[in-house]
């Protein structure tokens, strides 16, 4: 074993995958790019990290809603982009070819390039980590879609895509919710 500086530990514990945060304050669409997510709980509640740095942070502040849209690896260059540029001077909608679904729920946008979106509300904010709680009401799902591999951020630049699947559901059947 050797000496790891505790600035370096956040990349051994990656979380959950890349998610773009879209968020709609009435006058204006923005997605960011989040990749500090947590599933809470078998429920359809979340938890993620941001704060006032984000230019869409004041919009989910003020609407208490959001979509997050699940990209996958042949998205890596939007997700990228859209997470290095600012939605105070850009319009990512535009600038990266995303396509508006209107929400059922929410005012925020669904991304059709996405393989996945879920519809949230704010539930809570924990100001003291930066973490806002979120609760899905409404979720879709593109099964047309041919890639499938999500993108995890290690924290350092780099990603690691969603590999062959091992299933052990038998094993695990008296810890799962009945369903799965």
């Amino acid at each position: 074993m050797h000496s790891l500086p505790l600035t370096r530990v956040f990349t051994l514990l990656e979380p959950g995958p890349v998610v773009l945060v879209c968020t709609s304050n009435g006058g204006r669409d923005n997605v960011m790019t989040i990749s500090w997510t947590m599933v809470l709980d078998f429920a359809a509640r979340f938890a993620l990290t941001t704060g006032p740095w984000n230019h869409s942070f004041a919009a989910l502040r003020e609407t208490g809603e959001c979509v997050l849209a699940i990209p996958t690896v042949d998205l890596i260059d939007t997700v990228v982009g859209v997470g290095t540029c600012s939605g105070v001077d850009t319009d990512k909608f535009a600038r990266f070819g995303l396509t508006r679904v209107p929400a059922a729920q929410v005012r925020a946008p669904l991304l059709a390039e996405c393989l996945a979106n879920i519809e949230c509300r704010v539930v809570d904010f924990v100001p003291q980590h930066s973490i806002v709680v979120l609760e899905g009401v409404a979720a879709w799902y593109d099964p047309e879609r041919k890639e499938k591999k999500t993108l995890h951020a290690v924290g350092d630049g780099t990603f690691v895509v969603d590999g062959r699947r091992i299933d052990r559901r038998k094993m695990m059947a008296s810890k799962l919710p009945d369903g799965l």
